[in-house]
């Protein structure tokens, strides 16, 4: 069995990562709404425990697992640790006595509750004491009824608010305003345009070196004094180079020797989290993390369709996808000032190409839009059982990154 599942991160009012929702599908396949809502609640948390650890997906993060009437008094929840998983009450569940008295069972053990997509019933007062987040759709509730279900809540000042499908900066500070807690959806990404800046020159430097190492062909004399323009990237590169995770027989002392050691695939994801680090400094880590499984999973999903020589060109082309949200412009202005081939231009911004299909099957995973997926990977011709283990493969090595960077 393939275990299918995507996860949308959720952030609190500093745009701080608090967890992580996870959405399954039986395979790109079977799609809901052909799928029964147990079994894909089953087959999550079956998934997690055997398949695939929840700290693969969610690190050190709870999980935000949706749950039906059924999988709750069956006790699946309970398979979970407490600071492991939220327990989300699907939309689809009625209120009545059997959800009441295992949500009440739950919250005595310290689990923590949700109501999912929430639209308002007073029967749902009685379930109150024991929820501590109400999620709202944010495209599927006006601001009126908002109002309205905070102001039915008001008595339980230990209810919190989260606000799903927030895709835009306004509507980030929209929520923030009617004072919501928590926040899901990719508003993080987005470009702030009032806050726009240029690459500095050393970032420049960067995209250059990037741009280079995209090539199958690297020109190992063009890269090398590259880096000898700039002693701060020399300084790291000779240091990371030496560091005691590669263990080498002898210190190197030269930037060319560096480059021969490392190897093509080392230098790239040298870069990627030097660039990502740098250029997204002042974001959310958590838009940094995405930038780096993007561009791990585009390169993972080229080379299951055999096209190893464009992979580290899928590479770049997945990690810059998010560049305008980085630096506050817009695509096409950011792209003008990069040197970059007008392959990966033409990719994310007019989504032509091969690389465009990679791409657009990374955003479809993102979200969970499995039809979409299934789509692409056909076109593609790719082996829906890879591509599972390729976005695992690809979040765990931005996590290895995520981690670098921190330290």
């Amino acid at each position: 069995m393939y275990f299918y599942a995507a996860r949308q991160p959720i952030l609190n009012r500093e745009k701080k990562l608090i967890g992580y929702e996870l959405l399954f599908r039986d395979s790109l396949d079977n799609v809901f709404p052909n799928i029964n809502e147990d079994e894909a609640t089953s087959r999550l948390i079956e998934g997690s425990q055997l398949s695939l650890g929840l700290e693969d997906m969610t690190g050190d993060k709870p999980a935000f697992i949706n749950f039906t009437l059924e999988t709750l008094v069956k006790g699946y929840a309970k398979t979970l640790g407490t600071k492991e998983v939220v327990v989300e009450i699907l939309e689809t569940v009625q209120p009545g006595k059997r959800l009441l008295a295992a949500v009440k069972e739950l919250k005595e053990m310290g689990y923590t509750i949700a109501l999912d997509d929430y639209k308002h019933a007073p029967v749902w007062r009685h379930f109150y004491p024991f929820v501590d987040i109400i999620k709202i759709d944010w495209l599927d509730t006006s601001i009126d009824q908002i109002k309205e279900i905070i102001a039915q809540t008001k008595d339980f000042p230990s209810i919190q608010f989260l606000a799903e499908k927030v895709e835009t900066p306004e509507q980030f500070e929209q929520a923030m305003e009617l004072g919501f807690h928590y926040f899901q959806g990719f508003f993080f990404a987005k470009p702030e345009v009032v806050q726009s800046r240029a690459l500095a020159p050393n970032e420049m430097t960067l995209a250059e070196l990037l741009y280079e190492t995209s090539s199958p062909e690297m020109d190992l004399k063009k890269v090398t004094e590259v880096f000898e323009r700039d002693v701060n990237l020399s300084y790291k590169l000779l240091r990371y180079s030496n560091s005691a995770a590669f263990k080498r027989r002898a210190e190197i002392s030269t930037i060319k020797q560096a480059l021969v050691v490392l190897g093509i695939e080392e230098l790239k994801r040298f870069l990627s989290v030097l660039f990502t680090a740098q250029v997204a400094s002042d974001k959310p880590p958590e838009l940094m993390r995405l930038c780096l499984t993007r561009a791990k999973f585009a390169e993972l999903l080229s080379e299951q369709a055999g096209q190893y020589q464009e992979s580290s060109k899928a590479f770049l082309t997945g990690m810059l996808s998010l560049i305008d949200g980085i630096l506050d412009q817009s695509m096409e202005s950011v792209l003008d000032k990069l040197p970059l081939s007008e392959e990966i231009k033409l990719a994310i911004l007019n989504r032509e190409g091969r690389l465009a299909e990679y791409l657009g099957l990374v955003e479809a995973y993102e979200i969970a839009q499995w039809q979409k997926a299934k789509e692409i990977q056909d076109k593609l011709s790719l082996n829906a059982d890879e591509i599972p283990t390729a976005y695992h493969d690809a979040l765990q090595w931005a996590n290895l990154q995520m981690d670098a960077m921190s330290k």
